[in-house]
This record gives C-alpha cells, structure tokens and sequence, in this order.
C-alpha cells in the first residue's frame, strides 16, 4: 500500500510518557539502501513487513509497506549482521489529541529515545507534550538506516549534544 509519509521526529525527555499505550518490540534491518530509498524488513510481534520508502520533498517520502510471513521477515533478518539489526520497543499511545509512538532503543542504540508523530502535513499544528524533546527531523543520522550503519553508542559525545544543526 502506497502512502506519503510525514513525520516529525523528537528527543524524549522525562518518562512522562511511560505507561501510556501498548508496547509492541520491533527487530527490524535494511536489506538495500541508496542515497534516496530504503527497503526495510520488520517483525513486530507476530507480524512480518516489507517497507520500500524512497525520499520525497522536506521531510515527506512515498512509502509502500506489505506484510509478509512472519518466518521469511525472520530469514531476511538473520541474513544480515547482527550489528545491522535495530532493536526497540515501540510505545504507541495517543496524547494531547495525537498519535504518538515513542521508540526506546536497545543494543547498540541503548539510550536513545525519540517520539514520532505522523502529519497530514508539515506544518500541521499540534500539541508539545510537556516530555517532548530537541527536535531531530532533519538530522539524518536519527533515521533508523543510519543507526543501523552507525549506532548511538558509537556516536561522539558532540554528535550526542547536537541536536539542532545535523
């Protein structure tokens, strides 16, 4: 299924937000990656994706997601190295009105939380919950490829603080 994607991406500050929604583990990896498209294999729970997404204007990207059986989503996982597996725990919940997934990583990207938020459009306003952090849309290496390429606990104390000029 074909779709725009908008989303804003945001440090977490606080644990204002623990205990708000369901919490589901995701075990995902990259099978390809250009410049400007990704595919994506994903198991969330019992449920295999396959994610093409492909880079749009902004912070906008097309992106087409199929579900697949959940052994191959495995198979295609344990294909890669084990240091190109993102592991987290996705929270999903809404809160001021919106829907939010706030992903806590583990492994190599220990440490790191963001929240999401998918948009209509960029500008569409919404409420900052009082836990929500530096934004980091626009920094490419909060992307999820880019942890996989380079996890947070290999990022520089400097990389780690700077949050605003990516």
């Amino acid at each position: 299924m074909k779709q725009q994607e908008i989303e804003r991406k945001f440090l977490v500050k606080g644990d204002g937000w623990r205990g708000l929604g369901k919490t589901e583990l995701f075990r995902q990896g990259y099978i390809a990656r250009t410049q400007d498209r990704t595919v994506r294999v994903r198991v969330a729970g019992e449920k295999g994706r396959l994610t093409i997404k492909y880079r749009g204007e902004g912070i906008a990207r097309s992106e087409f997601e199929y579900e697949i059986p959940l052994d191959e989503a495995q198979a295609l996982l344990d294909g890669l190295a084990p240091g190109e597996i993102i592991e987290k725990l996705r929270h999903t919940f809404t809160c001021e009105g919106s829907v939010w997934e706030v992903d806590e990583f583990l492994g190599a990207n220990q440490g790191l939380v963001v929240a999401e938020i998918e948009l209509e459009s960029e500008d569409q306003p919404f409420v900052r919950p009082e836990w929500l952090g530096d934004e980091v849309s626009r920094i490419s290496r909060y992307l999820n490829v880019e942890l996989s390429r380079l996890p947070y606990t290999a990022w520089s104390r400097e990389e780690k603080d700077d949050h605003g000029n990516g």
